[in-house]
């Protein structure tokens, strides 16, 4: 079986994503009720009796939240590195199955290779993860990985090392900098907070990223996690059309509109 992906739900609300491969089905992040990730995942045709582990960023409540209500499935792993295992360990009122790993190595779960590395964000100790599957060289399961790439104020060069010899990028367009800035709804801390070095990335810096790096490798790009006051996909659009013409042309572009999903894609 290929690596198939989807995005169960994106934005300041939820975020979380469902990766099915032969051996393993897991969340990575869990930003909605358990009630909640139910019902996405129903509607991907899977359930969370059927979800083997969930990988998480980082503790925020967008992208941890579910992890109380999970309770009720005790056969979940919950893979986490220290910091953040114990930030949300503080608010629980049972023990998860912790898996802790440490940031910057690589670990496995069953047929999945992942790569945990920092991301400068204002949270414990915040990751993004490369996660790969399949041997290279092998021509019925060819090796196969994703970047899952959220919640960051700025992307240095092991980040953009780590986007490079993938196939699939999904990173946030969190905000339009004339929209966060027109933004009567939140305070001016607020404001430097998202567009801090440690915040959110923007759709400028976004492109910026992805034009620095540019692989031939890429087959498709997921803008996420777009705030939905001060950002819009024909914003992110408009700031991502330079950026089109230094990608391969099987390249594909999907922007997630806040409070979005996706259907699977598969990674054959």
């Amino acid at each position: 079986m290929a690596m198939r992906f989807c995005i169960l739900g994106s934005g300041s609300s939820g975020n979380s994503a469902l990766l099915v491969t032969e051996g393993a089905r897991v969340l990575i992040d869990a930003g909605f009720s358990a009630r909640k990730l139910g019902e996405l995942l129903a509607g991907v045709g899977e359930s969370l009796e059927r979800i083997d582990a969930v990988l998480l960023t980082h503790e925020h409540g967008d992208h941890a939240a579910g992890v109380s209500g999970l309770k009720k499935f005790p056969h979940l792993k919950f893979f986490a590195n220290a910091a953040t295992a114990r930030a949300i360990q503080a608010g629980l009122e049972h023990r998860p199955d912790w898996q802790i790993f440490e940031t910057g190595a690589r670990f496995r779960f069953r047929d999945l290779e992942v790569d945990a590395f920092a991301v400068p964000h204002d949270a414990q100790d915040p990751v993004g993860f490369r996660i790969a599957n399949g041997s290279d060289g092998d021509l019925f399961a060819p090796r196969r990985s994703l970047v899952w790439l959220t919640d960051l104020g700025h992307a240095p060069q092991h980040i953009r090392e780590h986007i490079r010899e993938c196939d699939v990028v999904v990173v946030e367009a969190n905000h339009c900098p004339q929209l966060l800035q027109a933004d009567t709804k939140r305070p001016w801390s607020l404001k430097q907070r998202i567009s801090g070095r440690h915040g959110h990335l923007s759709n400028e810096s976004a492109r910026e990223l992805l034009a620095a790096v540019a692989s031939p490798r890429w087959r498709r790009i997921y803008l996420t996690h777009l705030s939905r006051d001060c950002n819009s996909p024909a914003a992110v659009e408009l700031a991502l059309a330079a950026v089109r013409p230094q990608l391969h042309a099987q390249c594909q572009f999907a922007i997630v509109a806040p409070g979005g999903s996706t259907p699977f894609y598969e990674l054959g």
